[in-house]
């Protein structure tokens, strides 16, 4: 499995294979090290292709939380009780539904569409562009732009290290921000995809079309994976840069150029990941 990660608060998150790894600057500068344990295994599903997406995205989500949590612990001195990581969890899980499938669905039924195919075209049209705004909304948030750089030192390392230059600084700092194997990359997928499989939901009644996107969500989720599995792994063969390239104009908007100390912090990330480390441990730099 390749090592991949994502930007979390004030930090990354490195995942090699099982081991997942976050590096968090406290307020002290220090880059504070640990090793999350891993998310529980769900067999082999984990494996097979078309069943994997899904199972892998519930994996990456689950660890994800558990590593800006953590790290919010970090670099803020903050801790989140259960009860206030269940309400963001169920607020984030109300926005994407509401936002991005019922919103969506009940603007376009408001118009005077005929034909399903059209109907599903404009739909998707919609949620693309709400979620373009969302992006390009929150990008102007100080702790956002952050977050964005972080993803893009997460992005520069990973290339450095796929390149041989192993943990090398400097090679980071000449890498690429963008990256094929993004989940930035998947979303944008997904989005596009919806507009074909949303299609086998012939019916106009407005709950049918909502609980039908739902459960086939899981499908738009697995060619979606595969897609971007295939793109990370063959960046280069003509059939698949035309799906990748779009995701990476979009990462544009998810990366920022990072600065010496997040490259410092993201690296500090992967050589872990890599080489292993403890439960915990920490580093001042300057």
């Amino acid at each position: 499995m390749p090592v991949g990660g994502q930007a979390i608060i004030e930090g990354v998150l490195m995942q090699n294979g099982d081991r997942a790894v976050i590096a968090v600057r406290n307020p002290q500068g220090k880059i504070v090290v640990e090793e999350l344990s891993p998310p529980r295994k769900i067999g082999r599903w984990r494996e097979i292709p078309f069943i994997r997406g899904p199972v892998r995205l519930y994996e990456m989500l689950s660890l994800g939380m558990r590593a800006l949590t953590r790290s919010a612990e970090i670099a803020y001195g903050q801790t989140q009780s259960r009860g206030d990581l269940a309400l963001t969890v169920v607020l984030a899980v109300g926005l994407v539904l509401g936002g991005f499938v019922v919103l969506p669905v009940f603007l376009a039924g408001r118009l005077p569409l005929k034909g399903t195919l059209l109907f599903n075209f404009i739909e998707g049209l919609i949620r693309i562009v709400f979620f373009l705004l969302y992006i390009f909304g929150i990008s102007f948030l100080r702790d956002v732009r952050r977050l964005f750089q972080y993803h893009g030192a997460e992005h520069k390392s990973v290339h450095a290290f796929e390149a041989g230059k192993g943990f090398s600084l400097e090679a980071a700092k000449r890498a690429s921000p963008l990256h094929p194997r993004c989940g930035t990359t998947f979303i944008l997928f997904a989005a596009v995809l919806t507009i074909l499989i949303f299609s086998l939901i012939p019916s106009r009644v407005f709950w049918i079309r909502v609980v039908g996107r739902l459960l086939l969500l899981p499908v738009v989720v697995s060619i979606s994976y595969e897609i971007l599995r295939l793109g990370g792994k063959y960046p280069n063969f003509p059939l698949l840069k035309p799906f990748i390239l779009p995701g990476l104009l979009l990462q544009r908007l998810t990366t920022r150029e990072p600065d010496e100390r997040q490259l410092e912090v993201a690296m500090e990330a992967l050589r872990h990941a890599v080489e292993g480390t403890s439960a915990a441990s920490s580093s001042t730099t300057a």
